[in-house]
């Protein structure tokens, strides 16, 4: 289980058929990315790959997920694994329940 502090992140709201996405940074390197798909589709299941998280959420979790990076003052990336049973995330303390 990894929890990871995001120092910033970027807004990619791209042409075509690439859905919006959050790239997340920190310790100098790219965490990840939360990457927003139709609302009322089917989500793919979080991958790590090289290293990044894709975790992914709804469109309508957009404007919630914006509003929490531009009001929290610390973020963290919270990654447990794929599959189920595993929770990925953002979370607001370092601290992990049950942990």
């Amino acid at each position: 289980m990894a929890v990871t502090k995001i120092d910033h992140y970027e807004v990619m709201y791209s042409s075509n058929t690439f859905p919006p996405r959050l790239w997340l940074y920190g310790g100098g390197k790219s965490l990840g990315q939360l990457i927003f798909m139709p609302d009322g589709t089917s989500l793919p299941p979080d991958t790590m790959s090289s290293g990044q998280a894709n975790l992914h959420y709804h469109l309508e979790n957009l404007v919630t997920m914006l509003t929490l990076f531009q009001s929290e003052k610390t973020l963290y990336l919270l990654w447990t694994g794929t599959g189920g049973g595993n929770e990925n995330g953002i979370q607001t303390t370092e601290q992990v329940l049950g942990a």
